[in-house]
């Protein structure tokens, strides 16, 4: 065997190179790419100035017992400094495992799991719903379409005042229902009919995005498939599911994760429907509000531990979803 050398360098040809160090490849990709780092820059502080850093200054209260009495505050001229300590994990076994664990959280938590899951479903079913109608060549079709997306155009406090007041006692639903001899519910005030009446507040809030994201969907699905599934005598529920709920999967599994996590940290329309008048109503992202900013003291540090139990629930969510989603891609690819 002969390997030849490179009388100059004194190396053997075919010799890989020393790989650079860090530091070279840094300054490599810095003068390559500098336009890219200069665009991207700005993005990177916003970013950091508005989440990373509040992130991790929430993630650090939730290590202490910080509340309204014990944080750094002025009162007129006199500056008072913190007394708060570091007490590392106590909140969240304080909140998991404590005594009133089931009363401050897991109730709370359960209720959470319900309203997203009801919520999400009657999105998704009267969205689609919706959607298949408006993909037919009706008359009128683009009317149809202005008046369904007015509950998602008007202001979301607006809608919710609306509701608050057709949902009083005196309001025009239970007008409506005594006209009718029917059963009158204290919408407001009972802890069932408020649930209730949350879901259905969100439920009018929410339809309109699904509907207009799957209607693209549905729109994107080539009319040849359905037109080979006919020839073939398929049915109109054959077609529905043979074609067209597997041409709508790539939207669905994106709407509907969207939907979990928008209706998971769903703050704006418990809060303005009920304030802090229905504490078995309040999901977890309101019930952590309360904590902060709702009553006396004020407790930071468990409002924030909070925060961080719902991010984490919502990371982990997302991953199991995703990884589903990929493994049954390639069930359906086989």
């Amino acid at each position: 065997m002969t390997v030849a050398i490179d009388r100059a360098t004194g190396k053997r040809r075919g010799d890989r190179a020393p790989r650079p160090g860090l530091g070279q490849r840094l300054k490599h990709s810095y003068h390559k790419h500098w336009y890219a780092y200069a665009m991207i820059t700005p993005v990177i502080v916003v970013l950091g100035v508005l989440v990373l850093y509040p992130l991790a200054y929430g993630f650090y209260l939730t290590l202490t017992d910080a509340n309204s009495l014990n944080t750094a505050r002025t009162i007129g001229a006199n500056e008072i400094e913190a007394t708060y300590k570091f007490i590392g994990l106590d909140n969240y076994a304080d909140i998991l495992w404590g005594e009133t664990a089931y009363d401050r959280f897991w109730s709370h938590f359960i209720w959470t799991i319900v309203w997203t899951a009801a919520c999400v479903a009657l999105h998704y079913s009267i969205g689609l719903g919706l959607a298949l109608l408006l993909n037919q060549q009706l008359r009128g079709r683009t009317l149809y379409r202005l008046i369904l997306i007015l509950p998602w155009a008007v202001p979301t406090f607006v809608t919710v005042f609306g509701w608050r007041f057709m949902l009083a006692d005196g309001g025009v639903i239970n007008s409506f229902l005594e006209t009718l001899h029917l059963p009158t519910p204290l919408w407001l005030e009972d802890t069932f009919w408020q649930r209730f009446a949350a879901i259905m507040v969100n439920t009018w809030c929410g339809v309109p995005f699904m509907m207009l994201s799957l209607l693209g969907g549905l729109q994107s699905i080539d009319n040849t498939l359905y037109e080979a599934a006919e020839m073939d005598g398929a049915t109109k529920w054959q077609q529905f599911r043979y074609v067209t709920l597997p041409g709508l999967r790539s939207v669905s599994s994106t709407v509907v994760l969207l939907g979990i996590i928008w209706t998971f940290n769903q703050f704006a329309i418990i809060f303005l429907l009920f304030g802090d008048t229905a504490p078995d109503a309040q999901i977890l992202v309101t019930w952590a509000y309360y904590l902060g900013f709702g009553q006396q003291p004020r407790d930071f540090a468990q409002s924030a531990a909070y925060g961080m139990l719902l991010l984490a629930i919502l990371i982990v969510f997302t991953s199991f979803y995703r990884r589903w989603l990929n493994r049954n891609d390639q069930q359906l690819a086989i």
